[in-house]
C-alpha cells in the first residue's frame, strides 16, 4: 500500500517551487492539482513524451499490411480469370491498403489516448477536493514514515498551509 505526502499551498508559485524542491531532492516525480493551469510546471517538472504518436505508427502500419493482405489474400484465393496479367496488382489494392491504414491509425490512436490518459483509471490516484476549488495541491508518493518526514518537512519549508498523509486508497 502506497501511502502519500499532500501539500497544499495557497498560490500556484510555491507550489511550483515545492514540487521543484522534491524532484531535485530524489523523490519520485509529485503530481500537482490545481483549480486553473499553472504557467512554467514544464520547466520545473520536465516535459512529459506523448507515447500517441506510436500508437498511430503501429495502428497505421499494422493497418496498410491488413489492407494489402486482404486484397491479396482474396485474389490468389478466389482468382478470377485475367487473361495472362498477374493476379497481385499494385494500383487495385492501394485503395482497400490506405483505408485500413487510416482506419487502423484512427483506432489505435484513441486507444493511445485513453491509455495515456490513464482511462479507465488502472490505480486509485489521489483525489484532493480542496485543489478543485481554491488551492494547489501537491502530491508526492512516500514508501515509509521517514520518507513521509522528509517530504513534510521539505512542503513545510516551501509554504504549504497543510502537510498531510493519504493512504492510496483514499
Amino acid at each position: 500500500m502506497t501511502n502519500f505526502a499532500i501539500g497544499l499551498f495557497r498560490g500556484p508559485h510555491a507550489a511550483l517551487a515545492a514540487a521543484g524542491t522534491l524532484k531535485r531532492a530524489g523523490f519520485a516525480t509529485p503530481e500537482l492539482q490545481s483549480p486553473v493551469p499553472i504557467e512554467g510546471v514544464e520547466e520545473v517538472l520536465g516535459e512529459k513524451k506523448s507515447a500517441i504518436k506510436h500508437f498511430t505508427f503501429f495502428g497505421g502500419l499494422i493497418g496498410g499490411i491488413s489492407g494489402f493482405s486482404l486484397a491479396a489474400g482474396t485474389a490468389v484465393l478466389w482468382a478470377h480469370p485475367v487473361g495472362g496479367r498477374p493476379i497481385i496488382t499494385i494500383p487495385p489494392y492501394l485503395i482497400i491498403t490506405y483505408e485500413l491504414t487510416i482506419l487502423f491509425g484512427i483506432l489505435f490512436t484513441l486507444a493511445g489516448f485513453f491509455i495515456s490518459a490513464r482511462f479507465p483509471a488502472i490505480r486509485e490516484r489521489v483525489y484532493v477536493p480542496e485543489a478543485a476549488v481554491d488551492r494547489f495541491a501537491v502530491t508526492v508518493a512516500c514508501d515509509d514514515g521517514e520518507t513521509f518526514k522528509r517530504a513534510e518537512v521539505i512542503l513545510r519549508e516551501s509554504g504549504a498551509e497543510q502537510v498531510r498523509a493519504q493512504t492510496e486508497e483514499g
